[in-house]
């Protein structure tokens, strides 16, 4: 995503905020969401463009063999002596990486802030024991939420005390942003195709998107040298979306066995191919407790128009809740309700591990089954809201439980 074509995204306020202190910022998530850009972005506003290291390039390897604190150096040259800012850029590919961020911390943490972006490797290697502990704050970066696209403050996402008064806030807005919300599922939540707006440029797009993460993320993070067979898993998973995912179903058409297939899954999901969300399992009798659903960050994979809007709300809905996580001294979660017997509801969020409100995903306005007003009641009398694709909806039934567009509430 290029600087000319640039989208304010909300975690530039949290990230970057003052509140943080000295605490380097380390920012992970998929390919192409614009880590780069937010990080660039913030080194021009605050003068410090020159101070961008992309140690993917040989040049700045190089250099650091023979200058291992080139930043001092490049510092010299500013006008201002505090409150700089510094972004490095993909150095978890190089080897010792944290020792070397740990000198550079410890000699300019009085002056510099440390903004670090990556994507598997930096969030896989962040969660061993690392020498870096209490030097860093861990943010995540989702494709674009409609609400940005849109322009909206932070202050419109942000989750109130109850859950009703949450919901009421998010239908609040008069209007359908149902033209950015049609684009968005034609050509996905990811920047550039979504800008681009080209049928044919976000066919390429995607399709070298998927094969480049596979032959390079997941080759760098992994011993599997069979990649044509994550490949292959890859293009299975689709038709798997919003249904509780049976390794069993998979491992047949694959010729591997169950632990190969869990472990390829568990790589997608560092890769940030994939996000699962669990069941939830208490206070209901008759739950299922085992498999999770799966869910794409990239869902132009996706044929099915309900499975791709139901996926569409599954990230829309776990993208703000790791903004939540961000802003908010409460913990949020996604979760999901199924029984036994195949009553589901889509989403559940929770609030310290406790139902918050229950969503579903539907393509029309259509009446709410009778097992979402069971699953709501059971859950602790929690509002209910059936989100719908169709424009120009919104309906409140017992003041708890509702049917409204996409388009308006996100």
């Amino acid at each position: 995503m290029g600087l000319s074509s640039y989208i304010k995204r909300y975690l530039e306020d949290i990230a970057f905020s003052p509140v943080f202190s000295r605490q380097m910022r380390f920012i992970a998530g998929p390919r192409q969401t614009g880590k780069t850009t937010i990080a660039k972005k913030k080194l021009e506003r605050s003068s410090n463009d020159g101070l961008y290291y992309n140690w993917d390039k040989k040049e700045l390897r190089n250099r650091y063999r023979h200058e291992t604190d080139f930043v001092s150096s490049d510092m010299l040259n500013l006008s201002k002596k505090n409150n700089i800012w510094v972004c490095f850029d993909e150095i978890h590919k190089m080897p010792k990486w944290k020792n070397i961020l740990k000198d550079f911390f410890d000699t300019h943490e009085k002056k510099v802030n440390f903004i670090v972006t990556g994507s598997a490797r930096l969030d896989m290697f962040r969660k061993s024991g690392d020498s870096l502990a209490g030097r860093y704050f861990f943010f995540k970066l989702n494709p674009l939420l409609l609400s940005e696209i849109k322009g909206r403050k932070i202050a419109a996402i942000k989750p109130e005390k109850e859950a009703n008064e949450t919901v009421s806030k998010f239908i609040s807005t008069m209007e359908y942003y149902q033209k950015p919300l049609e684009n968005m599922l034609k050509h996905s939540s990811f920047p550039e195709p979504l800008l681009r707006n080209n049928s044919l440029f976000s066919k390429k797009w995607h399709e070298n998107y998927f094969e480049k993460i596979v032959k390079e993320d997941i080759r760098d993070i992994s011993a599997i040298h069979q990649l044509e067979k994550v490949m292959d898993l890859l293009y299975l998973l689709p038709s798997k979306v919003g249904a509780p995912l049976s390794i069993n179903s998979l491992k047949g058409d694959l010729e591997l066995n169950f632990n190969t297939v869990r472990n390829y899954i568990n790589y997608l999901n560092m890769a940030y191919i994939l996000f699962e969300i669990s069941p939830y399992n208490k206070k209901m009798h008759r739950l299922i407790k085992k498999e999770k659903k799966i869910y794409f960050y990239n869902y132009s994979i996706i044929n099915n128009e309900a499975a791709k809007f139901e996926n569409f709300v599954a990230l829309e809905l776990k993208a703000r809740i790791d903004l939540w996580n961000d802003i908010c001294s409460d913990k949020y979660g996604l979760s999901f309700v199924r029984t036994r017997d195949g009553k589901e509801t889509d989403f559940l969020i929770l609030k310290n591990s406790q139902p918050f409100f229950l969503c579903e995903a539907k393509l029309s306005d259509t009446d709410i089954s009778s097992h979402h007003y069971l699953h709501s009641k059971h859950l602790g009398d929690i509002p209910f809201v059936q989100i719908v694709k169709e424009s120009g909806v919104l309906k409140v039934k017992q003041d708890k439980y509702y049917i409204v567009s996409a388009s308006r509430f996100f």
